[in-house]
């Protein structure tokens, strides 16, 4: 017999099937006990009645308790008009089992609950040693649903728009983002360093004629800071296009990007994002608001926000002014963009009429910023003059510089954090909680 998901169950009234999963709650009612049985698509209430089952069956039953995992076998029925009306989350069907097969026990109590009643989750920190047992809760695996549908909307409007996709080394001989926040390994007889982004190798597609590349991949960052929006290891999405007239063209094909993501997302789960986390996911309108550096601190300081970082914008300024943009314009997406060239990496492209300021944006979505973007300076000789202004030793980076030596044309691009995204999909303040397994200054495990 073929296994059963929950989420179909309902569809087999009057059938015997099998199903599959984890006991999420056991009732005892004097002689019949109920199990309420969780796999990744819901929950189905299975009723035990001893005389039902056969003696394998009801030793079985005497030990299982919430965890462990089970097959149960069983005749799908309709539950009485009283269950129903009580509105559980285990649905208008129940399976009444016939046969209950322990899969796996549970060994000792468990580290952490997965189940919560009336009591507060938790810390974070124990419920990432036990990450494994945390994921089993059904609002975490709906994090990781909507991340699969995420990434293959991305995918899909990338490939449908002619995009094509690379796999850049994550080992290097040289630093792509400066020198600050890199591992460095050992790397046979000399050292090399753990890739920051992808930055140089879609450049170097771009003098490949590639004309339009993206790439979905893992980026590390030897960031010392504890904060709710930083880690050491995550995944990027990139792209990069070529034959652009500014980063006005890379800043409109990410608001069509992420419009067509988040009409997927919302399609699929915007009802259940809502129900478990009470967020109403908005679809934006295009364009996106967009406003200078200049412009950003001019209005922070009419709102007497503190300006702790010249020419860039601290977590409370990026706050604060997505609040504004959100009262004013009625939008959670802003594009702030013109940041001052030493704030900048040395291949962002400056503003021809003004050489302190560089072709370049973020984007912050309800205080948040989830991508960094630019045009890139694409003439060698310009490219070369910028690097040393920034201090580059030209020899670290002649196999990037070299690139540009032999014909190479305007080009752009971003790269976007997908965990972030996920914080404001879904109103989380920590991307500890949308991470499969976090890595920070002082975890590495599990």
């Amino acid at each position: 017999m073929n296994r059963t998901l929950s989420a179909d169950t309902p569809k087999k009234v009057g059938e015997i099937v099998k199903l599959n999963g984890w006991v999420n709650a056991r009732r005892n009612m004097g002689k019949i006990v109920f199990l309420d049985l969780r796999d990744r698509w819901g929950i189905v209430q299975v009723v035990c009645v001893p005389s039902e089952t056969d003696e394998p069956s009801r030793d079985a039953l005497k030990d299982i308790r919430p965890e462990f995992v089970l097959e149960i076998e069983g005749v799908v029925q309709d539950r009485n008009e009283e269950q129903v009306n009580e509105k559980l989350e285990t649905g208008k069907i129940e399976v009444l089992a016939k046969k209950i097969k322990i899969f796996s026990a549970v060994s000792s109590e468990l580290p952490i609950a997965v189940v919560e009643k009336n009591t507060e989750e938790a810390d974070l920190q124990k419920r990432l040693d036990w990450r494994w047992i945390d994921l089993r809760k059904p609002k975490n695996i709906l994090i990781f649903k909507v991340w699969t549908l995420m990434e293959q909307a991305f995918r899909e409007y990338w490939t449908s728009n002619d995009y094509i996709e690379i796999h850049s080394p994550k080992f290097m001989g040289a630093p792509s983002e400066g020198s600050a926040e890199l591992f460095e390994v050992k790397y046979f007889d000399r050292k090399a360093y753990l890739a920051q982004s992808p930055q140089f190798y879609k450049q170097m597609a771009m003098a490949s004629g590639f004309e339009k590349v993206f790439e979905v991949g893992p980026v590390f960052r030897a960031n010392p800071s504890f904060t709710p929006r930083h880690d050491t290891e995550f995944t990027g999405y990139d792209m990069e296009i070529s034959f652009i007239e500014s980063h006005q063209d890379i800043i409109n094909e990410e608001q069509k990007a992420i419009q067509y993501v988040l009409g997927k997302i919302k399609e699929k789960f915007g009802e259940e994002i809502l129900s478990v986390f009470g967020r109403d996911l908005i679809v934006p309108t295009i364009p996106f608001p967009q406003i200078t550096m200049k412009q950003a601190k001019e209005i922070l300081a009419k709102l007497k926000v503190p300006d702790e970082r010249e020419g860039d914008l601290s977590p409370e300024e990026e706050r604060k002014l997505s609040d504004y943009i959100k009262e004013k314009e009625g939008y959670e997406f802003v594009f702030v963009t013109e940041y001052p060239v030493n704030v900048r990496p040395f291949y962002h492209m400056r503003l021809e009429g003004d050489q302190k300021i560089t072709k370049s944006f973020d984007l912050l979505w309800n205080g948040l910023e989830i991508t960094t973007g630019a045009q890139r300076e694409h003439r060698y000789n310009v490219l070369v003059a910028q690097a040393k202004e920034k201090g580059l030793k030209l020899k670290l980076i002649q196999f990037y510089l070299n690139f540009f030596k032999y014909g190479c044309p305007p080009h752009g691009g971003l790269g976007l954090g997908p965990s972030r995204m996920l914080m404001k999909i879904f109103n989380i303040d920590n991307v500890r909680e949308v991470t499969y397994l976090y890595r920070g200054i002082k975890r590495l495990e599990p």
